[in-house]
């Protein structure tokens, strides 16, 4: 009975896990798809990224007519492992060393982040 509820709870959150679509799809053949890529919805096999920059600097292209993403805040805002946001005026932000970089604070938060608490 436990291997059952056990085999039901995975499968649960595996489906939870795919059930939302990634904020960027590098399609296998290595362009980059945001939401406002027309190729998005139809880029069935792909490797999900938080971010156009993300994607682009593991090697992806964007696609034909795409304007290059806007260039790194000097200070992003910094994701940290435990799925805080933290930005500039964050007490944490110096100490926060594991990150995912986002360019603003809402960018961070749509990616599944949460705000620090005050």
């Amino acid at each position: 009975m436990l291997k059952k509820i056990m085999f039901l709870f995975l499968t649960a959150a595996a489906l939870t896990a795919f059930a939302a679509d990634p904020t960027v799809k590098k399609s296998d053949s290595g362009i980059c798809h945001d939401a406002s890529s027309s190729s998005y919805g139809n880029t069935k096999k792909f490797t999900p990224f938080n971010t156009i920059d993300e994607c682009v600097k593991s090697g992806g292209k964007l696609p034909a007519g795409a304007k290059a993403p806007a260039a790194a805040a000097a200070d992003p805002v910094k994701k940290s492992d435990s799925g805080i946001c933290h930005d500039k005026t964050s007490p944490h932000y110096e100490k926060t060393k594991n990150f995912t970089p986002f360019s603003s604070m809402d960018e961070c938060i749509k990616s599944g982040g949460k705000p620090p608490k005050k």
